[in-house]
């Protein structure tokens, strides 16, 4: 699960000393969470999860220190075909009555161009912790364009595209899948 702190820290860059910590929270109707998997090498399938939260904390004068938390919703997912979902759901899979969340914490960030980074983690999915990276690019920074017409959008908006790879051997699927690749869209609000 690649997450979008990355690029949010390089263009922080240019503001002044003095700033503190700042916390953005994703946008519920503007977060996406899509992934994909080779189908045993006859198809490639996709999914999303409908429902995902993230917090990132960051002082513009040390982005260094950034932290971003996320939790995905395992239940909420959603390949477009109901007895997949529910096969994904199971125990064989996600095991979402007993790991009802999949949730990634940074460790650090590296940056890798003037509005890229990547985000160093820890992705925790059916109890099992694996390192992970997100490949993030910071996409807008700042005022929201539709704030002249809607209120909601006032305020500091980020909005960022990440990307990330995970191995599944380690969460012990019942049928192998191999790579996940995850396909991460969002708009995050300042607090």
């Amino acid at each position: 699960m690649r997450t979008l702190i990355t690029p949010i820290l390089l263009a922080t860059l240019a503001l002044p000393a003095f700033a503190e910590t700042q916390t953005y929270k994703t946008d519920a109707g503007h977060t996406e969470v899509r992934f994909g998997w080779n189908h045993v090498g006859v198809s490639t399938q996709h999914g999303e999860f409908d429902k995902a939260e993230g917090v990132l904390s960051i002082d513009t004068a040390d982005l260094s220190s950034a932290k971003l938390d996320v939790t995905i919703d395992a239940a909420s997912v959603s390949t477009g075909f109901e007895p997949l979902d529910k096969h994904v759901k199971s125990g064989d899979f996600l095991k979402v009555e007993d790991y009802p969340s999949i949730r990634f914490v940074s460790t650090s960030v590296n940056q890798t161009g003037d509005s890229t980074a990547d985000v160093e983690g820890e992705v925790t999915l059916r109890g099992v912790t694996v390192p992970a990276t997100l490949k993030v690019e910071l996409i807008h920074q700042g005022a929201h364009p539709t704030a002249q017409f809607f209120d909601y959008y006032n305020g500091e908006w980020l909005g960022f595209h990440a990307k990330a790879e995970i191995d599944t051997a380690p969460f012990g699927f019942a049928v192998p899948v191999g790579v996940l690749s995850f396909d991460i869209a969002t708009e995050m609000k300042a607090e």
